[in-house]
């Protein structure tokens, strides 16, 4: 059992070194560029905005170097520290032998106690960072009331559910996992059409889309591409962030597309259409089928090495709690399972990006040309100080899509 603690210990001091020294590579690769940058970055931003990405980009990277040693260093204290069993126990004194709403009300409650200490953090990266450099439109209010409702939600929504997976080791026996995956995963499936109806509104406004140039190119873009949705809506994403995004949302009948509110302001008609005609690409090109997938198997290998170390007796009393108890077991996953899973981020970010170029090409083929779609990614570098210098390895890890320059040069390619 000491030998899992030393484990432990390394993989954290792994992943903490790993993280700042790409974070170092990432500010050394930025600052070289930063007086001089390379000619395809030029012809995208003018020298007073690449100045200020630059800016932006090296002031979030040593904020989050702060806050990635912070978080580690937690970590420890949590796992280390004997802190958790403490609370379970207290937790499991309040219910009677196999129940089970106590263990659940452990993990929510261990859950809401761990997101404290970051909140200093994201408090000072919305109101310092962000509004530095002019993108936070949020208030005090409105920060605190989506905290708030973040947690009524993982009560309402997320005690139930809990309290169901766990009470399947009582009904199924040893194959609860396999129940477990289908509850979660079922319900994975019912959130992509509830969220836009039910979740989503308790943040943010929605509204269709006004008749007009906007509105008629999307739906023609639609029929011309097969993709029907049953509405197109604005989101007031405006009254948190100056930053910008588009996306649908829900499956068959239920299908919608979201754009931002400061996306319809910064883009052209025709630029957003392109940015349709992309997201759209997804669809046509089967990337939800296949994400789906993907998720539901490593869902389920979650959840098969979650019951694995569940009956693993040396699992749970190495860490101080006691042997076969399946709620410890679910929260030390999740709490360790980033230490490996982080060295295998960039085989998911290769995936996406080859997503996004094959996206960006059905969006050149659906516009009849790769104008809009340069426009649009241009802009929207633009307009969010993207960093178009970042280090390869540092976006090997850490980014899910192309970077700009490689984006234009693929879709100049064809």
């Amino acid at each position: 059992m000491f030998l899992v603690l030393i484990v432990t210990a390394g993989l954290m001091v792994l992943r903490l070194a790993g993280e700042l020294l790409l974070s170092a590579l990432n500010r050394a690769e930025v600052g070289r560029h930063a007086s001089a940058p390379p000619p395809a970055v030029a012809a995208i931003m003018d020298a007073a905005t690449y100045k200020k990405s630059v800016a932006y980009t090296l002031e979030k990277s040593r904020f989050g170097a702060v806050a990635e040693i912070f978080d580690t260093l937690l970590l420890a204290l949590v796992i280390f520290g004997g802190v958790l069993p403490i609370l379970f126990a207290h937790v499991a004194a309040w219910g009677g032998p196999g129940a089970v709403w106590d263990d659940t009300l452990f993990i929510l409650i261990a859950g809401i106690l761990l997101s404290i200490p970051g909140l200093p953090f994201e408090w000072w990266g919305q109101f310092r960072l962000e509004a530095k450099f002019g993108f936070n439109q949020s208030t005090q209010g409105l920060w605190f009331a989506d905290k708030l409702k973040g947690l009524a939600l993982a009560l309402v929504i997320g005690y139930p559910l809990l309290w169901a997976m766990l009470g399947l080791v009582e009904w199924v026996g040893k194959s609860w996992w396999i129940w477990g995956f289908a509850l979660i995963f079922g319900f994975q499936l019912l959130m992509l059409v509830l969220y836009p109806k039910l979740i989503l509104p308790l943040f943010n406004k929605l509204t269709p889309l006004p008749e007009g140039e906007l509105r008629t190119r999307l739906l023609a873009l639609g029929d011309r591409t097969g993709f029907k949705a049953t509405a197109i809506q604005v989101m007031d994403g405006s009254k948190r962030s100056a930053h910008s995004n588009a996306f649908f949302t829900g499956f068959g009948r239920f299908r919608r597309i979201v754009l931002y509110d400061t996306l319809v302001a910064q883009l052209t008609a025709e630029e957003l259409e392109a940015v349709l005609a992309h997201e759209i690409g997804h669809y046509r090109c089967g990337h939800i089928p296949k994400m789906i997938a993907l998720s539901a198997g490593m869902m389920l290998a979650t959840f098969a090495g979650i019951a694995w170390l569940a009956r693993s007796p040396w699992f749970n009393l190495t860490f101080g709690f006691p042997p076969g108890e399946l709620a410890p077991a679910f929260l030390l996953f999740g709490l360790l399972s980033g230490l490996v899973t982080f060295w295998f981020s960039p085989l998911g970010n290769l995936l996406s990006r080859k997503h996004e170029y094959e996206a960006d090409a059905f969006a050149r083929n659906a516009m009849g040309g790769k104008e809009p779609m340069i426009g649009a990614l241009r802009k929207l570098a633009q307009k969010n100080l993207s960093n178009l210098t970042p280090h390869p390895w540092f976006s090997a890890v850490y980014y899910s899509h192309p970077t700009l320059v490689e984006r234009e040069r693929a879709l100049n390619a064809a």
